[in-house]
């Protein structure tokens, strides 16, 4: 059976029309003859979308309870046993009821597309999985129900419902939304005009990105190399050099002056794995692309252009970016520049070539290849000593032999002598040997003899040809001579960072590890050095390992100095580094510093551990005392009820008053330790909303029992509404006027007050002492007291429905400061109805 095919209709929030769409969808659908049935659909209480849906058939919901209440859920059986053609099933992202097939909406759809059935569904952006974090990030709010994205995009299509936040906000204010009681804190909160714009632009987005994959498929499909510009992308070429830098932001400005395009940065590496890039300036080039919005990419390949082409086509790539050659006019002309020969190819795509500080023709010296750049200055100079040793000592020799020697037979030999220095010392010693060579020819073996000048063609030729075999033959010797001294060069740091990264494996301590690298490198000691960060104005270093004799305890003390971070370097004494060997030493440092951070995490997260045990056992214990003391409280309660009458003496009757007080004074502790659990453990459930305090108070004096109308109650007449959740508010405001009785004097009871300050509510509860109510209606408390339980519990559930509890004393007094948000009244004038202001 062929399978179905998904329709979802996309959104940025609630309300924007997902719903109404799939059931338009579903009519013309039905209109045009085929088999449509509702299997899902929420309006909301919207009548106009409960309208849409008149006419076509509605499977019949399957009642469920769960936790002694009754909800109703898609009937699966029903909608595949009923076999229609298309399926309309709302909210894709929904999660069931326990006890149902399956535990997400969207695998009964997968039910439904599995036995060939289409089905149209709705679909918020704050669902889809990868989004989570930053819509809660925009929002303020963590989306419980999720959807993973593979699901989203595995629909045959995807459809944008769309609407403005201005007027999304109006159909909020008009009640097509929300319920009344609903639509100021929706308003003030997840429907700001500023999240609105923010979850639009998400939604956009990612359905920009799936129309791109699509596009991207069908040019595959269709074999389809060309690039096609419905989107700007610029690309970068980086050799590693340092003009990367300058490439880099000037193609990040190209791309900001096009909206929606996009940078990309490329590094071809040789096949062979040698490349002249420093991975340390490439590192930071890559780093600086990332901060600039771009993607850094890598490839292989021997011919540079055609790695860039091949990938500048695979990314539909719309222009490349190349630095101008650094290298000479002659590399240039016999060889042909990277620039050339890209834009010799490129077709369609753009090249821009830009210029640098660094490309060649920018200064005017003549620059040679750095002498000890190929093979290292011990064999370069090893190569011209060579030169100054060999080259007389095989004239003089040569010259000995007098008439037995010829021009032919000098230049073989001179050759051949060349070709053994270009092996030790690559290139610039070879030219040297074969121009001082061709010199001692021609004026020991060129007539006339012991004179510069050449008389006969045939030896002019000799020369000549010997000069250019000399040349040649020294540049292959000192490219094999360069290629060799690279893998070797590599070969060695491969293996040295391999060992450092294999002990550090097997958990070799930090001493251990400097020993390693010491023997590496050949230093005399080596220390690892932290700065301590508390004396700013004069670093002080400690040293947290260190090897070898006198180790360095400062940097300045070190004859190399590799940072690891702005607090961690690493330093060594002993002979000097060459550049290489300090970037090597550098690679080295940061391993080093990652086994130190990976050390110092490990101990916090077994002392977070044990932390954590003893908090669990401490939660633990406190639990079952609460548990193991409830009983005995209610019958000693229960014992003190039966005593009530007993005593007729005034102290017996005091005494028993004080007993029974106490003991219910310890099972509301008790109580209390439970909610506080319960906050902690994540297991309270909040419900914020507008808040009437006048009608919030009626529940307050009721809990409180008879003593609690010995409250004296004073609210604005126009102090507003707060957000809180009713019940922990009724909870809090109960357990501080309790407290309030508890210190207030027998013929001064305990006070409330409100007032409105900077778009809060603060209320005011005090035991009634004078210095406690002037403090509090001053707002200022001249000395704290330690929290009790109710407090610490009244503060934490305040916290938790984002406000402020302040408790402080007074003398003997009793004060306590709880601050709340506002909810904001703003009438609703004729323009905020409709558009056009008109009612």
């Amino acid at each position: 059976m062929a399978r179905g095919r998904l329709r979802i209709y996309l959104g940025a929030a609630p309300g924007v029309g997902k719903t109404y769409a799939m059931l338009e969808e579903g009519q013309r659908l039905a209109s045009a003859g085929a088999d449509v049935v509702v299997g899902f659909v929420e309006p909301h209480g919207r009548r106009p979308t409960a309208a849409l849906a008149e006419g076509l058939e509605i499977i019949s919901r399957r009642a469920m309870e769960y936790r002694e209440a009754s909800f109703t859920e898609m009937d699966l059986d029903g909608v595949l046993a009923r076999q229609p053609q298309v399926a309309l099933v709302d909210e894709l992202a929904h999660t069931n009821v326990p006890g149902s097939r399956h535990a997400k909406r969207w695998q009964d759809v997968e039910d439904l597309l599995d036995a060939g059935i289409d089905v149209v569904t709705t679909l918020n952006v704050q669902h889809l999985e990868s989004l989570g974090d930053v819509v809660r990030q925009i929002t303020g709010v963590a989306q419980r129900e999720t959807l993973p994205d593979e699901v989203a995009r595995r629909a045959d299509q995807i459809e944008l419902v769309d609407l403005p936040p201005e007027l999304l906000r109006r159909r909020m204010l008009h009640g097509e939304i929300y319920p009344s009681d609903r639509i100021e804190a929706a308003l003030t909160h997840y429907f700001r005009v500023g999240n609105l714009t923010a979850l639009r632009e998400l939604a956009l987005l990612w359905l920009a990105d799936r129309v791109e994959e699509g596009l991207q498929r069908y040019r595959a499909e269709h074999g389809i190399t060309t690039p096609w510009e419905t989107r700007e992308r610029i690309m970068v070429a980086l050799t590693g050099g340092p003009e990367g830098d300058t490439l880099i932001r000037r193609s990040a400005r190209i791309s900001a002056r096009v909206p929606g395009s996009e940078l990309l940065a490329l590094h071809v590496v040789p096949s062979d794995g040698l490349t002249h890039g420093d991975p340390a300036t490439l590192a930071a080039q890559r780093a600086l692309v990332e901060s600039l919005g771009g993607s850094y990419h890598q490839t292989t390949g021997d011919d540079i252009p055609e790695a860039l082409l091949q990938f500048a086509e695979a990314e539909n790539v719309t222009q490349i970016v190349l630095g101008a050659s650094r290298r000479g006019r002659l590399s240039t002309f016999l060889r042909g520049g990277v620039g050339h020969r890209t834009i010799r190819r490129s077709g369609p795509i753009d090249v821009l070539v830009i210029t640098h500080e660094h490309a060649a023709g920018s200064t005017s010296a003549l620059r040679l290849p750095h002498p000890s750049r190929a093979t290292g200055p011990r064999r370069f100079w090893t190569a011209m000593l060579l030169a100054a040793i060999t080259l007389p000592g095989l004239t003089g020799l040569l010259v000995l032999l007098g008439e037995h020697v010829d021009l032919s037979l000098a230049l073989v030999l001179y050759l051949l002598a060349v070709v053994v220095i270009a092996l030790v010392g690559g290139l610039v010693p070879a030219l040297v040997a074969a121009l001082a060579a061709g010199l001692l020819a021609d004026y020991y073996f060129t007539p006339p003899i012991h004179s510069l000048r050449v008389e006969r063609l045939a030896d002019v030729t000799a020369l000549v040809v010997y000069l250019v075999t000399a040349v040649i033959v020294g540049m292959a010797a000192g490219t094999a001579a360069r290629s060799t001294y690279q893998a070797v060069r590599a070969s060695s740091e491969a293996r040295a960072l391999s060992r450092l990264a294999t002990a550090m494996m097997h958990g070799q301590d930090l001493p251990t590890l400097l020993e390693q690298v010491r023997e590496d490198f050949g230093l005399e000691a080596v220390s690892l050095l932290e700065r301590d960060t508390g004396h700013a104005a004069e670093p002080r270093w400690y040293v947290v390992a260190s090897t070898g004799e006198d180790p360095p305890e400062h940097p300045y003390d070190a004859d190399v100095d590799s940072p690891v971070g702005v607090d961690l370097t690493l330093a060594a004494r002993g002979s000097p580094l060459s550049s290489d060997d300090q970037r090597v030493l550098g690679a080295c440092a940061a391993q080093l510093g990652m086994a130190y951070s990976h050390g110092r995490l490990a101990a916090h997260d077994a002392e977070t551990g044990l932390r954590a045990a003893a908090e669990h056992t401490r939660a633990s214990l406190l639990l079952t005392a609460s548990c193991d003391l409830r009983g005995p409280l209610r019958t000693a309660d229960e014992a003190l009820d039966g005593l009530g009458g007993v005593g007729t003496d005034t102290r017996e009757s005091r005494a028993l008053s004080i007993a029974r007080s106490s003991v219910r004074r310890a099972v509301q502790l008790l109580s209390d330790l439970d909610e506080l659990s319960r906050l902690h453990a994540g297991a309270l459930d909040l419900y914020l909303r507008p808040v009437d305090l006048d009608e919030l108070l009626t529940a307050v004096l009721d809990d409180l029992g008879p003593g609690g109308h010995m409250i004296q109650c004073s609210l604005p007449e126009q102090l507003p509404d707060v957000i809180a959740d009713a019940a922990v508010l009724t909870r809090v405001l109960t357990a501080l006027a309790a407290e309030a009785q508890r210190h207030s004097p027998p013929d001064r009871p305990a006070r409330l007050t409100g007032m409105t300050r900077a778009g809060q509510v603060e209320i005011h509860m005090t035991n009634g002492t004078n210095d406690a109510v002037q403090g509090a209606e001053r707002g200022t408390h001249p000395s704290r007291t330690p929290d009790s339980l109710t407090l610490r519990m009244c503060r934490d559930l305040t916290e938790t429905m984002g406000g402020t509890l302040e408790t402080a004393a007074a003398g003997p007094g009793f004060a306590v400061t709880l601050t709340l948000p506002a909810a904001s009244r703003r009438p609703i004038t004729p323009s905020a109805l409709s558009p056009t202001g008109d009612q």
